[in-house]
């Protein structure tokens, strides 16, 4: 069914395009040494702001929280008891998780979904949907936990700058991203509200009134130590990690809506997908004001990465010229070159690409820059570049061509030795397996966008990196007794847990076919990751 193509915007004049890509920022101190003071054991050992990287979003849902990257850093810090996150438990939690459907449908329609039985895959999906609908929005999953103490996880999916900086548990519903326009598919309509709640609800001053994730992490702080309660670095580690959502929208909609007037409103925002750098650079400067009042010993900052790499928007039409590293076209996963038609099929440019990654190179400038400042003010912030770290795992832009005019700095990502044994080895094609096993992909879930489980990994090492870096002492399993310095996440364990890559679906390749199918006729991706960022 042809897809109407809205007009492309204009990029804007301020916009300074760069045809060679970022240097990624190596040095977590960024050059500037701090002697770090400080007495005392935080209570806290790690929290964490972010959004859907942080909050441990998987194949368009928040489900697998007990393997979100900040659950597997407490793992290896011996804290994970004590690190408190919250859970969804029922129907592989919310909006969607199309894993948990693709398996349900591969044990009523067997390892090949074919064509005639799409109808019937469809009613069945549409069936469960339904089901998952009225258990969040009317029955049990609409009531949120007892309150307890503030959660250390305070990633939310979905969520920007505007939104760490306004956003809690009582207006987390407001301004909505992006309009409902369809109701042909049920999904849950609340699940930004419960989502949000199920992080922030507990986030409360003594009054009842509700924090947002910035806050509740300054409230943590000031909890002090174990020796001097009310005093001290309440926290260790601070991990924060946002942006993305200020620039993944473009990927999610293949369209750009270059920000304007509105940026900074819960409402009006909802308009633009990619912010300017001077209107990111003017959020940014107001998250540095929150992060300033957390007493935390040491803060990571996450960089923004090059969110068209994600393979939700899949590059075809051969390279914008020999050399490039840009596609002509990026649409849909499942949209074969020769199928692929510009004038019915949505897409974004290879320019639109450029210019997007243009802007967030200049986002990663201004992190790097806040944490330059603060080291030469004396505090010891650090950078992880997570932007590096997918540049450098990325297949089809630099791996695959040979032809590809490689930037000075960059060099292949070795993975480690688990993963590289992995027949085949995890890389950053769209998820694909058979009855053989997996064939491609295994960095990305199903949605295209976030991490698998091994993924998340990869996050949590380099970030225990950043931390080992500032003297951060990881434990064994009992709390108390310290581990050797070059401490690597327990990979035997991960691979088991996660379910792509330990038992990866029979059918998958014609299970794809059926979200294909859907969002021909009716546009599923907006709706399932419109804001599930």
């Amino acid at each position: 069914m042809p897809h109407e193509q809205a007009p492309r915007e204009q990029i804007p004049a301020a916009i300074k395009i760069r045809h060679t890509p970022r240097e990624p920022e190596t040095r977590s101190d960024v050059g500037v040494s701090v002697s770090v003071e400080g007495s005392g054991r935080s209570l806290h050992r790690l929290v964490t702001v972010g959004d859907s990287l942080t909050h441990g979003f998987q194949s368009g849902a928040i489900f697998n929280t007990d393997i979100s990257y900040p659950a597997i850093i407490a793992w290896e810090l011996g804290w994970c008891a004590r690190f408190r996150h919250p859970q969804y438990p029922a129907f592989g939690g919310i909006p969607f998780n199309v894993e948990l459907h693709l398996r349900e449908l591969e044990a009523r329609f067997g390892d090949d979904l074919a064509l005639w039985e799409l109808p019937g895959a469809a009613f069945q999906l549409h069936q469960r949907l339904a089901e998952a609908e009225d258990w969040w929005d009317n029955g049990p999953g609409s009531k949120l936990p007892p309150r307890g103490p503030i959660n250390h996880n305070l990633g939310v999916y979905g969520w920007d700058l505007r939104d760490a900086l306004s956003r809690n548990a009582d207006n987390a519903h407001e301004g909505l991203r992006t309009p409902d326009g369809h109701h042909i598919v049920p999904l849950v309509r609340n699940a930004d509200q419960i989502s949000a709640g199920r992080v922030l609800d507990s986030a409360r001053t003594p009054g009842g009134l509700p924090m947002t994730p910035l806050e509740a992490a300054a409230a943590l702080s000031r909890e002090g130590t174990i020796e001097t309660p009310g005093e001290g670095d309440g926290i260790e580690t601070l991990i924060v990690a946002l942006g993305a959502n200020n620039a993944l929208g473009s990927v999610l909609g293949l369209a750009v809506h270059w920000s304007g007037p509105g940026y900074d409103n819960l409402q009006q925002k909802a308009r633009y997908n990619v912010w300017q750098p001077e209107h990111f650079a003017a959020e940014w400067a107001r998250v540095i004001e929150r992060v300033r009042d957390i007493r935390a010993r040491h803060v990571v900052f996450a960089t923004v990465p090059h969110v068209t790499i994600a393979p939700v928007a899949r590059g075809v039409g051969g390279k914008l010229e020999k050399g490039s590293r840009y596609f002509r076209f990026y649409t849909r996963p499942w949209v074969a070159d020769a199928d692929f038609d510009p004038a019915d099929d949505p897409h974004l440019t290879g320019e639109e690409a450029r210019a997007i990654d243009s802007v967030i190179d200049d986002y990663n400038d201004t992190i790097v820059a806040s944490v330059k400042a603060a080291r030469e003010a004396g505090r010891d912030w650090r950078v992880l570049d997570l932007a590096g770290l997918l540049d450098r795992l990325a297949s089809r832009r630099y791996l695959e061509d040979k032809d590809v005019t490689l930037p000075p700095w960059w060099t292949p990502y070795v993975l480690p030795d688990a993963l590289r044994k992995l027949k085949p080895p995890p890389d950053s094609h769209f998820f694909s397996s058979g009855p053989g096993g997996m064939v491609a992909g295994g960095l990305f879930s199903l949605d295209g966008i976030h991490p698998t489980t091994v993924a998340y990994g990869l996050m949590a090492q380099e970030f225990m990196r950043v931390m080992e870096d500032a003297g951060v002492e990881f434990m064994r399993g009992d709390g108390v007794t310290p581990r050797p310095p070059g401490v690597d996440v327990d990979w035997d364990r991960l691979i088991g847990k996660d379910s792509l890559i330990s038992n990866p679906p029979r059918s998958l390749d014609s299970d794809i076919k059926l979200i294909g199918w859907l969002d021909e006729r009716i546009d599923i991706l907006k709706r399932l990751w419109g804001g599930a960022a």
